[in-house]
C-alpha cells in the first residue's frame, strides 16, 4: 500500500471515530481497524513480505498510524463513557431533600430507662407520692452509717463500692450504691425546715416520696452493670403498716405491667435499714420461652422492702416511738427488661442508635409522662 493509501485509510478511520455515537460503535471501529483481521493489522502483516528498503519506509508509517488510531479510540471511549454517565445521572437523579411520605419524620427516640422512669413517676404520683432526688456522690455516713450498716458490712468493701478520696473535712466520699441516702435526706429536710425563721407551725410527717436515680456498684455481666438505675419509695407517718406497703406495691405492679390482677408473695429477708425485711415475688409464666407477668404458676423475685428500722428513723431526725413507715426498692433497668422484652442489660448503655431505634419510644407532639406508650 502506498503512502497515499495509508493517509486515506487514516482519514477514513478518524472519520468513523468522530461519528461514533456510543461505546458499541467505538468498539466496532477498534475491532475493524486494530483487531486480528482489522485494516491496520492487515497492513502490519504485509511488512514481512517487503524488502528491507520498503520495510524501512512503510514500517514507521504503519506503526505511527496504529499508535495514533489507538490513542484516538481511547480518547473517544473516555468521552463516550463520561457522556453516558452524565445521561444516566440525569435519568436516575433523586431529590433526597424530599420527605419519604406526607407524614412528619420523627427524630430521635426516648430511651427505655427514661420511659420507665416517666411511667413509674406517673403511677406513684397518682397515689400521692412526690419525687425526691439526691447527689450521685455521697458521704459514707449517708450511704451506709445513717442507714444502719455496720462498720464491717461487706458492701463497704472496695470490691463492691466505688470509693473516692475524702473531702477537705475528712469525710469519706463514694458513688452511691443505692438511692437510699435520699431517704435520710428527705427526713432531714423536715427537721431543717422546722428550724427555719419563716416557720410558724410545727412541720412533721407524713412523708411519701419516691427516689429514682443512678446508682453504682463494681459489677458487670448480662444482668448487672457498674452504673444502673433504681427507684426507692419511702412512707413515714404515725400509723403506716405492712398492709399499706402491700397495697402500694400491688397497685404499682398491676399498673406498670398493665394487668387487671396480680399475685405477690412476701418472703422474709434482711436489709440493714428495714425491720422486718422482705423480698417480693410476683406471679409469672415462663413457658414458651417468654416471661408474662400476672399469669401462670411461677414466681419471679422483683423487689425488696420492709418497715423502716428505728435506727434509720432516729438518724433521720424522727422519733421512732412516734413515727413508723415502710420503704421499698426496685431496679428500673430490670423493670424495663421485663416489660419490653430486652435480654441484655449491657445494651442499655452501649449508645447503639440501631438498638435505640428498635427499643426506644417515639415522643408525642404534646409531651406527657406516658409519651411513648401509644407508639
Amino acid at each position: 500500500m502506498t503512502e497515499l493509501n495509508i493517509k486515506k485509510l487514516e482519514e477514513q478511520i478518524i472519520t468513523q471515530i468522530n461519528e461514533a455515537q456510543n461505546i458499541a460503535d467505538i468498539e466496532q471501529i477498534r475491532v475493524s481497524s486494530l483487531g486480528k483481521k482489522g485494516s491496520i493489522s492487515a497492513q502490519l502483516a504485509k511488512l514481512g513480505k517487503m524488502s528491507p528498503d520498503e520495510r524501512k519506509i512503510a514500517g514507521p508509517i504503519i506503526n505511527g498510524l496504529k499508535q495514533k488510531i489507538t490513542a484516538l479510540i481511547e480518547q473517544k471511549l473516555k468521552e463516550l463513557k463520561a457522556k453516558e454517565l452524565e445521561e444516566r445521572l440525569k435519568k436516575e437523579w433523586v431529590d433526597i431533600s424530599l420527605p419519604l411520605n406526607e407524614a412528619p419524620i420523627a427524630s430521635g427516640r426516648i430511651h427505655p430507662v427514661s420511659q420507665v422512669i416517666d411511667e413509674i413517676s406517673a403511677i406513684f404520683s397518682d397515689m400521692g407520692f412526690s419525687i425526691a432526688e439526691g447527689p450521685d456522690i455521697e458521704t459514707d455516713y449517708l450511704n451506709f452509717t445513717a442507714l444502719n450498716f455496720p462498720s464491717d458490712h461487706p458492701a463497704r468493701e472496695m470490691h463492691d463500692t466505688f470509693f473516692l478520696p475524702p473531702n477537705e473535712k475528712g469525710e469519706k466520699k463514694l458513688l452511691r450504691t443505692h438511692t437510699s441516702p435520699v431517704q435520710i435526706r428527705a427526713m432531714k429536710k423536715i427537721e431543717e425546715e422546722a428550724k427555719a425563721d419563716w416557720v410558724t407551725e410545727p412541720i412533721e410527717p407524713p412523708i411519701r416520696v419516691i427516689m429514682p436515680g443512678r446508682t453504682y456498684r463494681c459489677d458487670s455481666d448480662q444482668t448487672h452493670t457498674p452504673m444502673f438505675h433504681q427507684v426507692e419509695g419511702l412512707v413515714v407517718d404515725k400509723s403506716s403498716h405492712i398492709g399499706h406497703l402491700r397495697w402500694v406495691l400491688e397497685e404499682f405492679l398491676q399498673s406498670f405491667f398493665e394487668v387487671d390482677n396480680i399475685k405477690t408473695r412476701f418472703r422474709p429477708s434482711f436489709f440493714p435499714f428495714t425491720e422486718p425485711s422482705m423480698e417480693v415475688d410476683v406471679q409469672c409464666d415462663r413457658s414458651e420461652g417468654g416471661m408474662k407477668i400476672g399469669q401462670g404458676t411461677d414466681w419471679l423475685e422483683i423487689l425488696g422492702c420492709g418497715m423502716v428500722h428505728p435506727n434509720v428513723l432516729r438518724n433521720g431526725g424522727l422519733d421512732p416511738e412516734i413515727y413508723q413507715g415502710f420503704a421499698f426498692g426496685i431496679g428500673i433497668d430490670r423493670l424495663a427488661m421485663l416489660k419490653y422484652g430486652i435480654a441484655d442489660l449491657r445494651a442499655f448503655f452501649d449508645a447503639d442508635v440501631r438498638w435505640l431505634d428498635h427499643y426506644g419510644f417515639r415522643p408525642l407532639d404534646i409531651p406527657t409522662l406516658f409519651g411513648g406508650l401509644s407508639s
